[in-house]
């Protein structure tokens, strides 16, 4: 084959991603998915140009403040891409991507990548509160927030879990925009029959019970998640399954409504009109209602590859998190279980999604947080708004202590670093490695009392920072020398290996040690 010559202009990247020929997935049918075969042409991956930021090899030029090197490629597995399989096919059976901070880490993108070599990618909690940024291979930003990510790869299967509340027009919408942009859902995408339905009465009431706290306010999205697990919780919730038999369904549903006007004065509804779009909402949810905890487990005794999408994080949960700054499900480990009916024996590979640096919207205690221009310079170069809201988010240093407490809860395998690019410019860093009360006492631990952690000092180890873009990195030797210590001295604090870090917010953004 003919050797192409690659240019060196950013703009001609087009990687996107190894090649996997065609693949085979199964159509639904009935209860057993995995029955009649079709075939999907997965994506075939484009040239890459090879540019460097302290390698030297072959011919070299500077670019933007990056030096750039002009090699001939073949569009043939690299060195590189051999090195990235063999730390995906590592990966066990099932495999769980968490987020370990206060979300907005980055899991979507890894989730995308890793889709291609699983079978089921099945999202176990949450609701739209979750919002997972994820681009394809032409560069097209996708905003998802129920739909799970693995949903851009042909050959992967998705599941919204029991553990999951969904509402529907929501739903409807993102199906609507991914099948618009020429993403096939129906035959694909799985709603347990399990689930909570999120009715438009718990956004209402999401917003009036914020409105009562008034100062105190929790600062929640306001999708009406808190109030649907509440009603899931007190057991006058509407599961999927309902929609199966509309008579029950209504006195279930005038039953839901009634409970929010007693408790909300201003809180009115009208019940036929509601049940007239359930009715209709319930014969276009036919094609994806299906008992998801029989086809997960009917997965995995057919060797299929599960993927497990976790929505918010760690530091968001309901009982380990920064309570009641949290969100209301469990996006920690044991949800998996608790939200896709597996069995914790079947967990293999939990990897942790941490930013290189640490995020939060809403109201609650914030350790290393930064003020004044040098939050705002973080902010703005990780361009850090919330995917769902908007919302500006609090920006700060890596808190290790809080990062060690959720590698405890979860038992990660490894460590997803994400954003580590958007320290380029950055001359020096700061890792918050330890807390230390107004006595001086130090904490080994990250505490439960809110009124203890607000007042902590936080203890700094100061880091060079680098001056390289860093972006168009491949490989981990192609980082500066001060971007490795600093991903190195993560890893020894820790205790757990890095395998992946994020330089940019493509698919190919990646590197795989």
């Amino acid at each position: 084959m003919a050797e192409m010559l690659v240019a060196t202009s950013a703009a001609l990247c087009l990687s996107s991603g190894p090649s996997l020929g065609t693949t085979q997935i199964q159509s639904h049918q009935h209860s057993s998915f995995w029955g009649t075969k079709r075939s999907l042409r997965a994506c075939v991956s484009k040239g890459r140009i090879n540019l460097l930021n302290e390698r030297v090899a072959g011919k070299q030029t500077w670019r933007d403040g990056v030096r750039c090197q002009i090699s001939a490629t073949r569009p043939e597995p690299t060195v590189e891409k051999q090195k990235a399989d063999d730390v995906y096919s590592s990966l066990s059976q099932v495999c769980a991507v968490l987020g370990s901070q206060w979300g907005d880490e980055g899991k979507g993108k890894l989730v995308d990548i890793l889709a291609r070599r699983y079978d089921v990618v099945a999202r176990c909690q949450g609701g739209a509160n979750a919002g997972h940024t994820i681009y394809n291979d032409e560069g097209k930003k996708f905003a998802l927030h129920v739909v799970p990510s693995g949903i851009l790869n042909n050959n992967a299967v998705c599941v919204v879990g029991n553990g999951v509340v969904v509402h529907v027009p929501g739903f409807f919408d993102e199906v609507k925009k991914l099948e618009e942009a020429g993403i096939v859902c129906e035959g694909r995408l799985f709603v347990s029959d399990r689930a909570h339905i999120l009715f438009d009465l718990h956004r209402v009431v999401d917003g009036l019970r914020e409105a009562e706290l008034a100062g105190a306010m929790i600062g929640t999205t306001k999708r009406g998640i808190g109030p649907c697990y509440a009603s899931k919780a007190i057991r006058n919730g509407i599961r999927f399954g309902d929609l199966q038999n509309l008579d029950t369904f209504k006195d279930k549903l005038e039953v839901l409504l009634k409970d929010a006007a007693s408790r909300f004065p201003e809180f009115t509804y009208d019940l036929d009109a509601e049940m007239e779009r359930y009715r209709i909402y319930a014969e276009r949810l036919v094609p994806y209602i299906t008992d998801t905890v029989h086809f997960i487990n009917e997965a995995h005794r057919q060797k299929k590859r599960i993927l497990v999408e976790g929505g918010q994080a760690t530091m968001l949960d309901i009982d380990f998190g920064t309570y009641p700054f949290v969100t209301s499900s469990n996006p920690s480990a044991g949800g998996i279980c608790t939200g896709l009916g597996i069995a914790p024996n079947r967990l293999g590979d939990i990897v942790g999604v941490a930013k290189a640096y640490t995020t939060r919207v809403g109201a609650g205690p914030y350790p290393t947080e930064l003020f004044g221009e040098l939050g705002e310079q973080l902010r703005a170069a990780g361009h850090e708004y919330g995917t769902t809201t908007g919302r500006p988010r609090r920006c700060g240093w890596l808190d290790i202590v809080a990062l060690k407490y959720t590698c405890d809860i979860n038992g990660f395998t490894s460590i997803n670093l994400t954003k580590l690019d958007v320290f380029s410019g950055f001359r020096q860093l700061k890792l918050g490695v330890g807390y230390k009360t107004k006595s001086g006492e130090e904490l080994h631990y990250f505490p439960s009392d809110l009124s203890l952690l607000e007042s902590v000092e936080v203890q700094y180890e100061e880091m060079p920072g680098w001056t390289e873009d860093i972006s168009l990195a491949r490989q981990y030797e192609e980082l500066p020398a001060a971007a490795q210590a600093y991903v190195e001295r993560i890893e020894q604090l820790t205790g757990l290996p890095i395998r992946f870090i994020g330089v940019g917010p493509g698919r190919e953004a990646l590197i795989v040690r």
